[in-house]
């Protein structure tokens, strides 16, 4: 366990922000290519994940903090389903994570490390592309080309995950979290850019460490995507996320921890048989004021499969 309730308050400001890192900070610096991409109806893909993240967590200079690090990993099973939703192409996708880290650092010059390993809070998402991707069967999909597209999306984290309060730090959240999105994607030749922008939103957790209430600020995110379609699914993205906000508090005390973070990174997708593909991911903090500076790399396997 990290601190104990007698212990100095600057501890358990550590253990709330490494409590947020290790359960959600991830979802903040999604680097995705290709979201709002539409598909044929009818479809169903299952995908199997791992990711691994390290690096420095950074605090406000106040703060007696220094030579933080972070070790984690996650894998993930998604399952998702195209369908038509009002003539538009859709996908509803749920993603079950399951992560396993370390976290150590010097806190008033002692060294503490934590370790934990469970399943992450699932999500639920909803995708709709209501410009430029038409609901159409694979056969008259594959006739279609779409230039322009216009997408809305809207994801629930459920707080499932594992969670104990009487440990300050979880892979759980406790708490609701609502993100909503809207991307957009413009295609010139082989080429494709795609601008994304969206909110999260959280709810409380009315029973954080000691029985304590801890709220956060909303956190706005912004994605940039420049890819290169070789051939149909052979492609290569340059991808960019910056994320703002998302200040916490606890009991009304309100953290200086806001977050005016960004990252860069690639993706490259590359298909196996006809189905399905593998895709390869690297990522890296390029300016953070206050959160995880992460270096990370990520492998997928996709397949998709019509009735």
């Amino acid at each position: 366990m990290l601190a104990s309730p007698t212990r100095p308050p600057y501890e358990l400001a550590f253990a709330c922000f490494l409590a947020f890192g290790l359960g959600t900070a991830t979802a903040a610096q999604e680097l995705t290519p290709r979201a709002y991409a539409p598909n044929p109806t009818g479809g169903n893909l299952v995908l199997l994940a791992y990711g691994h993240s390290s690096g420095e967590v950074l605090f406000d200079p106040s703060l007696p903090f220094d030579d933080v690090h972070a070790d984690i990993n996650s894998g993930a099973l998604l399952y998702a389903r195209t369908f038509g939703l009002w003539g538009r192409s859709a996908v509803i996708a749920a993603v079950q994570p399951y992560i396993w880290g370390e976290i150590d650092g010097l806190v008033l010059g002692e060294r503490q490390a934590i370790t934990r390993s469970g399943l992450g809070d699932p999500r639920a998402q909803l995708t709709v592309n209501v410009l430029g991707g038409p609901a159409l069967p694979p056969a008259q999909f594959a006739r279609h080309r779409t230039a322009r597209i216009l997408g809305l999306s809207v994801a629930v984290a459920v707080p499932s995950g594992q969670y104990d309060p009487a440990k300050l730090v979880n892979i759980g959240s406790n708490r609701w979290a609502l993100k909503s999105e809207l991307g957009f994607s413009q295609t010139v030749g082989a080429w494709y850019l795609e601008l994304y922008g969206g909110v999260w939103a959280f709810g409380a957790n009315e029973d954080f460490y000691g029985g304590a209430r801890r709220e956060q600020d909303p956190l706005a995110t912004f994605q940039a995507h420049l890819g290169y379609t070789f051939r149909p699914r052979l492609w290569l993205a340059g991808d960019a996320t910056y994320y703002a906000g998302g200040r916490t508090s606890v009991d009304g005390g309100a953290k200086d921890d806001p977050q005016a973070n960004s990252r860069l990174g690639l993706t490259l997708a590359l298909p196996v048989g006809r189905r399905s593909a593998l895709k390869f991911s690297l990522a890296s903090g390029f300016t953070t004021r206050v959160g995880a500076d992460f270096q990370s790399v990520g492998i997928a396997f996709q397949t998709i499969w019509f009735r």
